[in-house]
């Protein structure tokens, strides 16, 4: 378990924006050197020099989550650079559709699982060996979504609710593998987070997965939907994720208020387990 922060190192892909972002400097103010990893090199600069201009110590590589190969190039950047890793947080993803499951097209559907699923599971690959040189004194974070814990998010996002659900599963499965080497592992599912995430994923979207959806609302000729209700700043959720981090918690959630619709869910299954006693 990881209690002092203070010079650890820490790695955070899709750390170029948003809630990647929000994590790379609250590390950095821990003071733990964070090499911000991100698919855009420029941003992942901008980021670390946001945390060197605060008096933190970051580093910037441009790295592709889906690319076994890139991964691996950053890893070993890394250690070279910074000589351990104690922090992983898997977090970059995209957000490919908004639209009913019949309007997602099977490129939205392979663009998200590319990220979402396997650009968690060969980040993690990549850097698990460094992590276990480090255990006890090392944590996997992995970024999913309230929306991988309960589908009803009001939101037709359904490609994307699947690979965050995959996300949660996963983690779970690595928690209970690693934690006889001492190594924790905890999932982020935050809800409503301010983040430029739906047009960082149209930018990043690769041509061979076809075009990206239009995300501009109805009336909103800037390009973007308005901000929704009870979205949370994306700095604020580094420090939730440090104090989870801390206690060795497996869900990190932003938003108490939303334990209404997880309780919802679980009692609908409950009954359904009731249903099938009767038979």
């Amino acid at each position: 378990m990881i209690d002092d922060l203070r010079g650890r190192v820490a790695v955070v892909t899709g750390g170029g924006s948003g809630i990647g972002r929000g994590i790379a400097r609250t590390f950095g103010a821990e003071g733990m050197t964070v090499a911000v990893v991100d698919v855009q090199e420029c941003k992942a600069r901008a980021v670390a020099a946001e945390i060197g201009s605060a008096g933190g110590r970051a580093l910037a590589l441009g790295a592709d989550v889906t690319s076994v190969a890139s991964l691996d190039a950053a890893a070993r950047r890394i250690i070279a650079e910074a000589g351990r890793v104690n922090v992983l947080c898997a977090n970059a993803g995209v957000l490919a559709r908004i639209g009913t499951l019949a309007e997602h097209t099977v490129g939205d559907w392979e663009y998200t699982l590319s990220v979402n699923v396997l650009g968690i599971v060969k980040t993690v690959s990549a850097f698990l060996p460094a992590l276990r040189e480090r255990a006890p004194d090392a944590h996997i974070v992995t970024t999913a979504s309230l929306g991988g814990l309960v589908s009803e998010v009001r939101a037709p996002i359904g490609a994307y609710i699947a690979s965050k659900y995959a996300c949660v599963g996963y983690s779970e499965m690595l928690r209970a593998e690693l934690a006889g080497e001492g190594i924790g592992v905890s999932v982020l599912c935050p809800g409503v987070v301010a983040s430029n995430l739906m047009q960082t994923s149209a930018g990043n979207r690769p041509p061979a997965f076809g075009a990206q959806t239009v995300f501009a609302a109805a009336g909103d000729p800037g390009g973007g939907p308005p901000p929704l209700p009870g979205e949370m700043p994306a700095e604020d959720v580094g420090p939730i994720v440090i104090r989870a981090m801390r206690a060795n918690r497996f869900h990190v959630l932003t938003h108490p208020r939303a334990r209404r619709l997880v309780e919802g869910r679980f009692q609908a299954m409950l009954a359904d387990f009731d249903f099938a006693a009767e038979g």
